[in-house]
């Protein structure tokens, strides 16, 4: 099964704000952007329970014109608060890089 970094070509996180984590997952092409959604692994449920938030408070677009889906959801510290791991939001996407997801044929 293929990982996710694999069907796409850009994943990243970045500050949505002091209190919010954006997240966009950009896919090489529609085949792997329907083998990725059909598969489940990119839903909000999912990612809700991979980020540890209540789906209630994650916002999630899935846009097909572009290939793309963009998830936000809130900062466990906000940025630059003592607590905080990554004060730009921008390492917050690696679960996701490694992250299993359905079935793709290379072409």
């Amino acid at each position: 099964m293929p990982e996710l970094w694999e069907l796409t070509k850009l994943i990243r996180s970045k500050n949505a704000g002091p209190f919010e984590l954006t997240f966009d997952i950009m896919f090489k092409n529609r085949e792997a952007f329907d083998n990725a959604l059909n598969s489940g692994k990119i839903s909000a449920p999912t990612l809700a329970r991979l980020y540890k938030v209540e789906q209630k408070q994650m916002r999630y677009f899935v846009i097909p014109e572009l290939l793309t889906v963009k998830i936000s959801i809130p900062r466990q510290a906000f940025s630059g608060d003592v607590r905080d791991t990554d004060v730009y939001g921008g390492q917050f996407h690696g679960p996701l890089v490694r992250l299993p997801v359905g079935k793709f044929t290379r072409k």
